[in-house]
């Protein structure tokens, strides 16, 4: 009985991509800008093989004989550097045209249905920072219950309330409302619940984040897992990037260091199919804030656990380690960056080899479908 453990490292970039000037992140190099900091460690990624994939530029480059791990660069074929099309690329989905973005804000005619379907107000509608808008707007919006609506550089619309003036689970039925007006020229990838708490010069966003995704325009490699009667467990976000399609167990975390632990935990439970498990401090509290320390610092502690998952894998098991996109801390911008990605396949007993760079983050949707056997059909390779 095989077992898949897939782990996304939420804007793990390892260098720009050959189109990144047309995104704007000429000299982005995610990998690079945080290998700089004094608190970078990674000696048990380095044994796997990061440091071997093609174009990899690392202060702490320094390559080992060998290496244990199936390596390779992946391309994003998707034309985007989002979360949601990066995750489904990685499942077999290939995105040929952009999710719609708002630099300037919403149209009047979404933030009037908005306000007719919510019954609240709408403050901000601008491109903002997640924690400077809470710091510009959260008085007004704690005084009059207004929704704070806004967006970035992603193909994302954003609305935060205090949680003692909209509890949690009322934001979460305003988003669902708001996510079923978001169709058609305002189909953003994801609608995000952002709650904050606290008080005036003191408000701080809490654990309560939750996205509501689109749906996967076509059948995902998850889908093909849970027809064939396989497992398919969603540890952190995954099953909100993939609007619960194709998964049978979800488990959501708060941290990276929650989401270890329950990867740990799985891979000492018994199931056959698929573990999915995308950790995204690395993005959301490092890559978006430009915190170059944070960003090594917890990428070191995932190498320091690394021995212990490894030690807990099974015979037939095999551990993926993939990104979405990057999100280069060291640059001006807080946004995604159109990157190469990495990835790692180990097992057991089995020597490295490197794949140099694949054409499709779906490779890895065909890689696992070789696995189960199941004739799952996509632009993908299979890299076993």
């Amino acid at each position: 009985m095989s077992r898949v453990f897939l782990m996304v490292l939420d804007s793990f970039g390892i260098g720009q991509m050959p189109d990144a000037k047309n995104f704007g992140d000429e000299g982005s190099d995610t990998l690079r800008a945080v290998s700089s900091s004094a608190y970078f460690h990674m000696p048990n990624m380095t044994k796997l093989g990061l440091f071997h994939i093609d174009g990899v530029c690392a202060k702490e480059a320094t390559k080992a004989q060998g290496f244990d791990a199936t390596i390779a660069r992946m391309t994003e074929q998707s034309m985007g550097k989002d979360t949601t099309i990066g995750h489904w690329e990685i499942a077999g989905v290939i995105s040929p045209k952009p999710m719609p973005v708002f630099p300037n804000g919403f149209p009047n005619e979404l933030i009037e249905q908005i306000v007719a379907c919510t019954g609240r107000q709408v403050l901000c509608n601008r491109p903002y920072s997640g924690t400077k808008v809470i710091e510009d707007y959260g008085e007004e919006s704690v005084k009059t219950a207004s929704l704070i609506v806004y967006t970035s550089a992603d193909s994302v619309l954003q609305i935060a309330a205090h949680e003692d003036v909209i509890p949690i689970t009322k934001l979460y039925e305003i988003c669902e409302k708001v996510r079923k007006l978001c169709v058609g020229p305002y189909a953003v990838g994801r609608v995000i619940a952002r709650p904050f708490i606290g008080e005036k010069g003191h408000y701080q966003r809490s654990a309560g984040r939750h996205d509501f995704s689109l749906k996967p325009p076509q059948k995902t490699i998850l889908d093909a897992l849970k027809e064939k009667g396989k497992d398919v467990i969603a540890v952190g976000k995954i099953v909100d990037i993939f609007a619960g399609q194709g998964i049978t167990q979800a488990v959501r975390t708060s941290s990276n260091a929650e989401g270890i632990e329950q990867t740990k935990k799985f891979l000492q439970q018994s199931f056959d199919g698929l573990c999915f498990i995308n950790l995204v401090d690395f993005d959301m509290l490092y890559g978006h804030r430009n915190d170059v320390d944070g960003y090594a610092k917890a990428l070191s502690y995932l190498d320091q656990e690394m021995p212990k998952i490894l030690s807990l894998m099974k015979e037939q098991d095999y551990l993926m380690i993939t990104a979405d996109h990057g999100c280069d801390p060291s640059t001006p911008s807080t946004d995604h960056s159109r990157e190469y990605t990495p990835f790692l396949m180990v097992q057991r007993n089995r020597s490295g080899r490197n794949l140099g760079t694949r054409a499709t983050f779906s490779d890895i949707a065909a890689t696992i479908s070789d696995i189960f056997d199941l004739g799952y059909s996509c632009q993908g390779k299979s890299m076993l």
